[in-house]
């Protein structure tokens, strides 16, 4: 008697791999779609192309409005033609020296890389962090990343690992601490409650859209200032409920048995480090109290016209006076704490902040060519007027466009991260337009805080991103975009939707955005 033998199945089935999250896929598609767009510098000269395409239609076609500026009419004049080919050749060159933000970038920029390369800014952020209880790290960590942004990029490098090694230093988990302290830098980047070099840039491009409508229009680094103080906090309130209301009862916070976790004494200041600090901070309050005691005189040399502030000679500097604080107080901390030796080193380490500049000097002769060209062709005219007319005959609630807006520059952000970029795209359409509708240029820079940084902490196409996830994966390997995403995503939308409600009820209530700004 035989037995059958089963019949010959071939090896066994190999098992499939489980579905990856949506999250982790929808950032693929968003990183694909991004490294497809071209370099920012070399997407606006691709602009001025369209525009002069745009340009020659519209001039074919005689198409004019009538300014309201002045009242005169004016034409499409056509980028292709002779005429336009010498302007774009004769003035590259001024359009790029008198570019608005050009010129204030630079100056702030200086007295900010003092206060950073002496090492001000880094001790500033460790003992914000350091001495608090444990029950308000989240609050602590959350506010300092918005004051973090006037050390601009290198606010990531230093406050997002200190974030992880404050959260350790209380008994949390530094993944936790890892994505408030990322999250809070950069879906609160243009939140800041200390005047930020990105106030100067946004301001100077702002001017330059505004004097499409109004040829003396002038819009301040401070227009801004009283609504980013608020949102700073409300955002970082934001940020602590959310964190312990939702991340916190997620169940894969815990570090690697073997990460490499670095020494929590980084925290904790030397004793050359705070004396360098105090002397420092006492010398800011006497800084800050001889200018109050310079500007408040309604005498004061320092005011404008009448002793007003909101168009004054102190105002016109603010970007000087704002560079000679920060210089300040990085010479006093740099000396004390062996940083600046000598007073050579000063200059040195300007041009070490100029240096780290140069990516966006160059971004900016792009965008001054292609500003110059929009104003030229009178292209951004004729879009803001029939754009104008067109919200005033349908009827539409203000609101309603600002809730548009917002959600359309939100989802280019995810694209086009870099929001001197999208601003100089977005301003010149944008800012006369609804200043024809009486909404104060002003107003419109404020509303594109918001999407310039909501959806930041999100997006794989920032490379703060990327650095973010590093640090993340020092404790956990296994970490990817997709785990750094799901971790940000609730911050993320919160502090949108917060933040938009804030600006609505700011604009119900009419409160000023900034001194000598009014929202509407």
């Amino acid at each position: 008697m035989t037995t059958a033998t089963p019949a010959d199945t071939g090896p066994p089935p190999t098992p499939t791999e489980p579905p990856l999250p949506r999250i982790v896929r929808a950032m693929a598609v968003i990183e694909r779609a991004g490294n497809a767009l071209p370099h920012p510098f070399w997407l606006f000269w691709i602009l001025s192309g369209i525009l002069g395409v745009v340009s020659m239609a519209l001039a074919a076609m005689d198409v004019s409005v009538v300014s309201p500026g002045d009242g005169k009419t004016v034409t499409v004049q056509n980028l292709f033609s002779g005429e336009g080919l010498a302007m774009a050749v004769s003035t590259m060159v001024e359009n790029f020296a008198t570019f608005p933000p050009m010129a204030t970038i630079v100056v702030v920029i200086m007295g900010v890389a003092v206060a950073e390369r002496s090492g001000f800014l880094a001790a500033l952020m460790r003992v914000s962090i350091s001495r608090v209880p444990a029950s308000w790290i989240v609050f602590a960590v959350a506010f300092a990343g918005t004051v973090a942004h006037v050390a601009s990029a290198a606010a990531y490098i230093i406050l997002v690992p200190l974030g992880g090694l404050a959260f350790r230093a209380v008994g949390r988990s530094p993944i936790l601490g890892i994505v408030v302290a990322y999250t809070a830098i950069a879906s609160g980047y243009d939140a800041s409650p200390v005047p930020t070099p990105n106030d100067a840039i946004f301001a100077g491009i702002t001017t330059a859209a505004a004097q499409i409508v109004e040829t003396d229009a002038y819009v301040s680094p401070l227009s801004n200032w009283f609504f980013n103080i608020v949102s700073s906090l409300v955002l970082a309130l934001v940020i602590t409920v959310m964190t312990k209301l939702v991340l916190s009862k997620r169940p894969d916070l815990d570090a690697d048995p073997d990460a490499e976790l670095d020494d929590i004494e980084k925290l904790q200041l030397g004793a050359d480090e705070r004396s360098a600090l105090r002397r420092a901070l006492i010398a800011l309050l006497v800084a800050l109290v001889l200018l109050c005691a310079v500007v408040l005189p309604s005498s004061s040399p320092l005011r404008g016209e009448g002793g007003g502030i909101a168009e004054s000679p102190f105002l016109d500097g603010i970007a000087a006076v704002v560079a000679f604080l920060f210089g300040l107080v990085g010479i006093i901390y740099g000396h004390r704490a062996g940083s600046i030796k000598k007073a050579g080193d000063v200059p040195k380490l300007m041009m070490q902040g100029i240096m780290q500049m140069a990516p966006v000097l160059v971004l900016f002769f792009a965008i001054a060519q292609f500003l110059a060209y929009f104003d030229w062709t009178h292209v951004g005219d004729v879009i803001a007027v029939k754009a104008a007319e067109a919200l005033k005959t349908s009827g539409v609630p203000i609101v309603i466009v600002f809730l548009l807006i917002l959600a359309l520059l939100t989802l280019v952000n995810i694209m086009v991260t870099s929001g001197s970029a999208m601003w100089s795209i977005a301003a010149p359409v944008l800012v006369p337009m609804l200043m024809l509708v009486s909404v104060p240029p002003e107003t419109t820079q404020a509303l594109f805080r918001i999407a310039d940084s909501g959806s930041t902490a999100i997006t794989p196409m920032s490379p703060y991103f990327l650095m973010a996830l590093g640090f993340l994966q020092r404790y956990r390997k296994n970490a990817g975009i997709g785990t750094l995403a799901s971790y940000t995503l609730p911050l993320a939308i919160a502090m949108t939707v917060v933040w938009t409600l804030l600006f609505l009820a700011w604009w119900a209530a009419g409160i000023p955005l900034g001194p000598g700004a009014p929202v509407r």
